[in-house]
C-alpha cells in the first residue's frame, strides 16, 4: 500500500483498475517492481493454474501513445516463438488508458539479479557469460529474421532459467516507439518521451539519436555492452546521467574489456569490443554470424576456463555514406538536449 501526497492510497487505486482490466480470470499477487517505464506484478491464471508476469506502462509515458497502435505491434510481436524468447502472451488497456501486457513467469533470475546478489563480485565465469551470450544471439537472430528488433537488451530483460538464457520484452520498445504516431513525433512529444525508448546505459550512437533508419544492428551493439558487463562487472561507461551516458555512447572509446579483466580471452574480448562499434557497419552485421563468432572464438573446457582462437567478424563490405558519421556528430547533439526529457524516464530500471 502506498499513500500519496494528498493520503490517496495510489497503490490500491491501480491494483483494482488493473484486476478490471484483466478480468475474473486472474488474481493479482504480488509487485515484483519496475522503474520509469513500468510496473510489474505476479498474477494468477485461474482457468490455467499458472502464474504469469503484468506490466503496466507508466501514466506519463501512456498518454503518448495510441493504444490501438500498442496493441497491434504486440500481438505482432506475440507471434514470436522461439525456446529462448519469453512470449507474450496478451496485451490489454486499463479504465484509464494505461497499455498493459502479460507474458509467463519464468522461474530462475535475471542477470541483473545475478549482477547485484554478489556486489563483491567483479565477474561472470567466462564459460557462463559465452553460453548467455550464444542464447541470446539465437534469440535475436531468430527475431530479427522475422523483423522484429528487441531495442532494450541489457541485463533486466535476460533471465536465465535451467541453465538457458531467454529474453524478455521483445517489440515492446518498438510498439512504444510506433504507438506514438506521427502527430506525437514533435519537438516538444520528443522532449517529453526522450529520443527513443530504451536505457541509455546500453543505446547504440544511432538509437540515442533517434534515427529513423535504427535497424538490427542496435541490438548488437547493446548485446556487447551487456558482454562488457558481464565479464567486468560494470557497462563500458558509467557516467550518473542519462545524459553522460548518451553522450560517452557517441563520443567515448570504451576501454578495452582486457584492461579491466586480463583472463578474458582476446578472441572474446575483440569480439565484445567489435560489437561496441560507434557505427553500425563496423560491428558483426548479424545475430547468427556473432553467434557462429562466440563458438569459433571461445572454446569452454572441462575446467571451465577459455581459450582464444582469432574470432571471425564480418563487417559491411559496403562504402560508408559520409553522412554517417555527420550522424554521429549531428545525433550527439540531437541526444544532448533530448536527454533531458528523457531522464526522468530512464533513470530507473525499466522492469
Amino acid at each position: 500500500m502506498i499513500l500519496s501526497q494528498h493520503g490517496l492510497l495510489v497503490n490500491d487505486t491501480i491494483r483494482d483498475s488493473l484486476a478490471t482490466a484483466l478480468g475474473p480470470g486472474y488474481t493479482i499477487g504480488r509487485e515484483l517492481g519496475g522503474g520509469g517505464m513500468s510496473r510489474v506484478w505476479i498474477a494468477r491464471d485461474d482457468s490455467l493454474g499458472r502464474d504469469v508476469v503484468v506490466k503496466l506502462l507508466s501514466p506519463d509515458l501512456a498518454q503518448d501513445l495510441s493504444v490501438e497502435r500498442f496493441t497491434r505491434e504486440v500481438r505482432l510481436a506475440a507471434g514470436l516463438q522461439h525456446a529462448h524468447i519469453v512470449p507474450l502472451l496478451t496485451a490489454g488497456v486499463t479504465s484509464d488508458n494505461r497499455p498493459f501486457y502479460l507474458m509467463p513467469f519464468v522461474e530462475g533470475e535475471s542477470l541483473r539479479a545475478r549482477l547485484d546478489r554478489d556486489p563483491t563480485a567483479s565477474a561472470q565465469p567466462i564459460a557462463e557469460v559465452v553460453s548467455v551470450l550464444r542464447d541470446v544471439c539465437r534469440a535475436l537472430a531468430y527475431a530479427h529474421s522475422r523483423g522484429v528488433v528487441h531495442r532494450d537488451i541489457k541485463p533486466d530483460n535476460i533471465l536465465v532459467s535451467g541453465g538457458a538464457a531467454m529474453v524478455a520484452d521483445f517489440g515492446i520498445a518498438k510498439a512504444m516507439n510506433s504507438a506514438r504516431g506521427p502527430e506525437t513525433q514533435t519537438s516538444a512529444a520528443l522532449t517529453r518521451v526522450g529520443a527513443a525508448i530504451g536505457s541509455p546505459a546500453y543505446m547504440s550512437p544511432e538509437q540515442g539519436s533517434g534515427d529513423p533508419e535504427t535497424d538490427h544492428r542496435t541490438d548488437i551493439y547493446a548485446l556487447g555492452v551487456t558482454a562488457y558487463e558481464l565479464l567486468t562487472g560494470h557497462p563500458p561507461f558509467t557516467q550518473p546521467t542519462a545524459t553522460g551516458q548518451l553522450m560517452a555512447h557517441f563520443t567515448e572509446t570504451p576501454v578495452d574489456v582486457r584492461e579491466r579483466r586480463a583472463d578474458v580471452p582476446d578472441g572474446l574480448a575483440a569480439l565484445v569490443m567489435s560489437c561496441l562499434a560507434k557505427l553500425p557497419d563496423d560491428r558483426p552485421q548479424s545475430a547468427e554470424l556473432l553467434a557462429t563468432a562466440l563458438g569459433e572464438s571461445v572454446l569452454s573446457t572441462g575446467s571451465g576456463a577459455a581459450t582464444a582462437r582469432p574470432p571471425q567478424i564480418q563487417t559491411a563490405s559496403v562504402p560508408r555514406a559520409s553522412t554517417s558519421r555527420a550522424l554521429m556528430v549531428g545525433g550527439a547533439v540531437t541526444a544532448v538536449a533530448l536527454a533531458f526529457g528523457a531522464f526522468r524516464y530512464f533513470r530507473a530500471p525499466s522492469g
